[in-house]
């Protein structure tokens, strides 16, 4: 006989939306009016939570936002990998499995992961929380561990990885440290953007490429 009870709520669920509607209340907040001046009350408001569903999953608006953009970059890796194209805009791996692309030309497998990188740091979307989590990692050492640790990392490891396959194919010097080397073009991109030396665009990128396989000296 079947009940005349009303199913109950799952609360696994509601827990889920919640947690969607803080990471797009606080991913949200960041970009119309900066990370100094989003607070964990504007997030619960925007959210439509109470604040203490914050604080019981989170203990700072920084833990909010770097859960709410590894969230955001996981989507946006899975949306590309639905595409078939292996890259989200942010330059990263596709799917688990995936990396930078090997098609035997190092340069050209270079410069096009590095313009998916500019689209994504010129994405307003991506830019104010990297920019907002860059900033309090600085000052917030075991945040700024995490955010590496994290996001900055694996990424890091795709050009290691693609490095060393260019090793094997002899198109790179074999006693050359691939985990140094891709600072030659990745550093240069980071700080251009964090410190507003210059432009990010697709010249300055192929030409890091250039500068780092060919050297500076007279061919």
């Amino acid at each position: 006989m079947a009940s005349n009870s009303p199913t109950s709520p799952d609360s696994t669920r509601r827990s889920e939306r919640s947690r969607r509607a803080i990471y797009d209340a606080a991913l949200a907040l960041v970009v119309e009016i900066g990370y100094p001046k989003t607070t964990i009350e504007g997030i619960a408001a925007r959210a439509g939570v109470g604040k203490q569903t914050i604080y019981r999953w989170w203990g700072s608006k920084a833990d909010v936002l770097l859960e709410a953009f590894l969230d955001l970059s996981e989507q946006a890796a899975h949306a590309a990998g639905e595409h078939g194209d292996g890259e989200g805009p942010e330059g990263r791996a596709g799917e688990e499995g995936q990396g930078i692309p090997d098609t035997g030309d190092l340069a050209a497998d270079l410069r096009l992961v590095l313009r998916a990188t500019v689209d994504e740091l010129r994405d307003p979307r991506f830019e104010a929380p990297s920019r907002a989590l860059a900033a309090e990692g600085v000052v917030n050492e075991e945040l700024g561990r995490r955010f590496v640790a994290k996001l900055l990392e694996p990424q890091l490891q795709l050009y290691v990885d693609r490095l060393r396959s260019a090793q094997e194919a002899g198109q790179v010097r074999p006693d050359v440290d691939p985990r140094i080397a891709l600072e030659l073009f990745v550093s240069p991109l980071a700080q251009r953007w964090l410190q507003y030396t210059g432009p990010i665009t697709y010249a300055y990128t192929d030409t890091l490429v250039d500068y780092a396989l060919n050297g500076l000296s007279p061919r």
